[in-house]
């Protein structure tokens, strides 16, 4: 524990809804909701405005369709998300060499380290400097908490939300903590507050008076006695510049329950190979390989295989979960499948069993496969050319049109795309158009920066503002009626109401 209040923990208020309203200026005092926009999506981030209704993060996305019907929907644009991340996290590096991220919106700094702050004035002066650098970097707010220690200092922030900052004295951390439920410690999620309630322990006042001993009974040696030293405030974890990676993984949840165990199969080798892209991305390997499988009753199971040596080979991957697949009970349905990677090394050690027995399986099929053309003879070309897929358009995506310039789709269904021509330094909200999903006019486009960069600095000319206004009849402040419709025809629609509609 230190004597100042030097640790600092931003995080960043609402995201990526909040980095949603700052590049659509229609969106601004709305309530936003970003997830996965399909039957089984989820709740990744919420406005305040959505908030109010009660929509929340990891909240299934039906609910929130039904708390908070005239939101607008979107699905989440990580290139814009992890642009704004490096602006910010570029400022908390100024501030010192010690910098932890825990996420693209979140992460501990060590102000001591870098010299900026030495008593609770100069760490408060650094806090509010931090702040205003953001909000001129990128138009969004933080949260910022200051404390002597990475426990307090993250409680600080929770307390300061939204667009606030909070410095916790050293010396007031038992007062502090007391009344708050044994939740807000690190480390008691759900289990562990649960077996604590049904203890008679619902605040961290009650942990602290139990004891270590009684805690220790209750939790085991190692969690038990690091539980209590957090419930009587202290907690010396230092602030780490670098966070190794423990484990690669992917997953995908289904909109329809999946019942063939050929299709399952199939699912698992292509998230594998996934899987092993973001791996080798990485620059590591790794020897632990994880199945997670969801069911149709929500049971979740993992099943894992560690081989003899770390291995970035996608077939030995794949043959891993392939085969962790054969031990899990499919019959009623899959909902969910996850492939990962743990145990990581910066470097591969193949398993040579493993590839021999790929190798093998690889020889075998080329044996028994379908007879080849003979050598010399054309193949016969009886199949008539597929007509080409109809273009989809997600809620939320950035386009461009050739005639009115950088939009964003406010949602598609019955051949049309509905698109709102606006840019974040837009004074106005932008006309709304709709046009044929194959309009060849309308391109998908990169995200436009958040703040306006002057002519020679910026590095795409669509993010020079337009000086003509779009031409042609311009729809309601509401969504077009095809486009809602489109809800029940399977379209994807962004809002379920309008934008300009009265909330309840």
């Amino acid at each position: 524990m230190r004597s100042a209040p030097t640790i600092l923990h931003l995080d960043m208020d609402a995201f990526f809804a909040a980095a949603e309203q700052a590049a659509k200026p229609s969106l601004r005092g709305k309530p936003v909701v970003v997830g996965g926009l399909g039957v089984r999506g989820v709740v990744a981030t919420a406005s305040y405005e959505a908030r109010r209704f009660g929509v929340h993060s990891a909240m299934p996305m039906a609910q929130a369709r039904r708390l908070c019907p005239n939101a607008a929907y979107l699905v989440p644009r990580f290139s814009l998300y992890r642009s704004v991340s490096d602006q910010v996290m570029e400022l908390l590096g100024r501030l010192s060499p010690l910098v932890e991220p825990l996420s693209l919106d979140e992460a501990f700094v060590d102000l001591e380290a870098g010299g900026t702050a030495h008593d609770a004035h100069s760490a408060r002066e650094a806090g509010e400097r931090l702040r205003r650098d953001i909000l001129e970097a990128t138009r969004l707010t933080g949260s910022v908490g200051l404390a002597g220690s990475k426990m307090l200092a993250k409680i600080g922030s929770e307390q300061a939300k939204p667009d606030g900052l909070v410095l916790i004295e050293p010396g007031t951390e038992r007062e502090l903590l007391g009344p708050m439920p044994v939740r807000t410690l690190p480390g008691v999620g759900p289990a562990t507050g649960e077996h604590l309630r049904r203890a008679g322990m619902t605040t961290v006042a009650e942990l602290a008076e139990a004891g270590e001993d009684e805690l220790v009974r209750l939790l085991g040696k190692s969690h038990g006695a690091a539980i209590h030293r957090m419930a009587m405030g202290y907690d010396d974890r230092p602030v780490v510049a670098e966070r190794d990676a423990k484990s690669v993984s992917v997953e995908d949840t289904f909109d329809v329950d999946l019942h063939d165990r050929v299709r399952i199969r199939t699912e698992v080798e292509r998230l594998a190979d996934r899987c092993v892209r973001r791996l080798r991305g990485s620059g590591h390997s790794g020897r632990t390989i994880v199945l997670k499988v969801r069911r149709f009753d929500f049971s979740t199971l993992t099943r894992s295989e560690t081989l003899r040596g770390p291995t970035d080979d996608s077939a030995v991957v794949r043959e891993a979960a392939a085969r962790l697949l054969e031990a899990v009970d499919t019959t009623g349905g899959v909902r969910l499948l996850g492939v990962g990677v743990s145990g990581l090394a910066d470097y591969t050690q193949e398993d040579l069993f493993a590839q021999a027995a790929a190798g093998e399986s690889r020889d075998d099929d080329a044996d028994t496969g379908p007879a080849r053309e003979p050598a010399g003879e054309e193949p016969q070309e009886h199949q008539e050319t597929p007509a080409p897929a109809e273009r989809r358009w997600s809620a939320g995506q950035d386009v461009r049109h050739a005639e009115h310039g950088a939009g964003w789709v406010q949602g598609s269904g019955l051949g049309r795309v509905t698109v709102r021509f606006e840019e974040p330094w837009s004074v106005m909200p932008g006309r709304v158009r709709t046009f044929a999903v194959d309009d060849p006019d309308l391109e998908p486009s990169e995200p436009l920066p958040l703040v306006r960069q002057p002519p020679d600095q910026s590095s795409c000319p669509a993010s020079r503002p337009k000086s003509r206004s779009p031409a042609g009849p311009v729809a309601g402040p509401g969504f077009p009626a095809a486009s809602t419709s489109s809800e029940a025809e399977g379209g994807e629609v962004g809002f379920s109401g309008g934008a300009g509609r009265s909330r309840p």
